[in-house]
């Protein structure tokens, strides 16, 4: 059994599968990107141990663990076996102690060889996890009123050789009142920067990364507050899209959705489009006009994204002018202004 920091992981054994061995409710909250989730105790069995613990003493938590765990232990070689069949793995618990060492100590007297545990576990690799988004990046943050096709165009650079990071992508969730239809539950914010920091770990800091203007939340999730503020200190270009070609991209984007789960979106902004424009909203998508149902809504959307605007140093501003949605060529022409400096 051999301890290894996080860092030690990441440079030497990220090609060995990691066990986690907390509970599933712990591990569902968050966990390392890829990890297997073997639990030395379930949901009810942890609180038990737990309760035991803080009200009698370590002891009688250690033999009441020891009653819960015993009954398990050919399933966790079995389970182990299943996740690395050559029988090398490493095993994190919450602060790399007893869970994980006595988990790695099991496996080893049954075959498994130099397991290798996380010393200080789950717990250090989200103190890393935070950390790495401390790190100075050269970031090209692309803004825009909603409908200008941002994501579109950062995937559209990545195509063409950028590096990007997709957060409404990671987030599964596109950032308005409409953002979450068509995309899978989004993460715990937890997760959220943990899947990030995979992304995040894997870029070239040498070179720009583009990324795409957010709020400090994307639907249920929130950015990690350094990363939000490098965005926030960072010049923006902000893509200036006729109205009318910001439509059709949103209708692009929604129109093939069921319509209940649009009204629903428009009712969730019904205070901001005021009486009048929700009920010509909610007709228009009864009529299935979906261009004049977006051309409401952006009437809203404009409105709050230029607060957000008027928040930034305005010496940081770089307006891009776009003559139409073409995310092929809207995509070399941003990346072509943004290196030759001519905006």
């Amino acid at each position: 059994m051999i301890d290894i920091d996080i860092e030690t992981y990441y440079s030497q054994y990220e090609n060995i599968p990691v066990i986690d061995v907390r509970s599933p409710g712990e591990f569902e909250k968050g966990h390392i990107p890829g990890a297997y989730n073997i639990p030395l105790f379930n949901n009810e069995e942890r609180a038990h141990v737990g309760t035991v613990y803080k009200q009698n003493s370590k002891e009688a938590a250690i033999e009441l663990g020891y009653e819960y765990v015993t009954p398990k232990l050919e399933w966790f070689i079995n389970e182990s076996q299943k996740v690395s069949p050559d029988k090398k793995v490493v095993v994190h618990c919450w602060r790399g102690g007893m869970r994980s060492h006595s988990f790695a100590k099991h496996l080893e007297e049954n075959g498994f060889c130099n397991v290798k545990v996380i010393d200080k576990g789950y717990k250090g690799f989200r103190n890393f996890v935070l950390d790495s988004f401390k790190v100075g990046v050269d970031l090209k943050v692309i803004g825009g009123f909603t409908g200008s096709g941002k994501t579109h165009i950062l995937h559209r650079l990545e195509n063409i050789g950028c590096q990007i990071v997709d957060l409404e992508g990671l987030a599964n969730h596109k950032g308005s009142a409409f953002g979450g239809i068509g995309e899978e539950v989004q993460p715990t914010v937890e997760q959220f920067e943990n899947n990030l920091f995979d992304i995040w770990r894997r870029l070239d800091f040498s070179k720009p990364v583009y990324i795409e203007d957010e709020s400090h939340n994307i639907g249920s999730v929130k950015l990690p507050m350094d990363l939000y503020e490098m965005i926030r200190n960072a010049i923006v270009y902000f893509l200036v899209v006729p109205k009318e070609q910001r439509a059709k991209v949103l209708v692009g984007d929604y129109a093939g959705f069921d319509n209940e789960l649009l009204e629903y979106g428009i009712h969730k902004i019904k205070k901001k489009l005021g009486g009048y424009v929700t009920k010509l909203a909610l007709e228009a998508l009864e009529n299935k006009d979906y261009f004049q149902v977006a051309m409401y809504t952006l009437n809203y959307y404009d409105k709050s994204y230029m607060r957000g605007v008027m928040r930034r140093d305005p010496g940081k501003i770089r307006k891009i002018e776009l003559v139409d949605s073409d995310p092929d060529g809207n995509a070399v022409l941003i990346k072509k202004i943004i290196e030759q400096g001519t905006v």
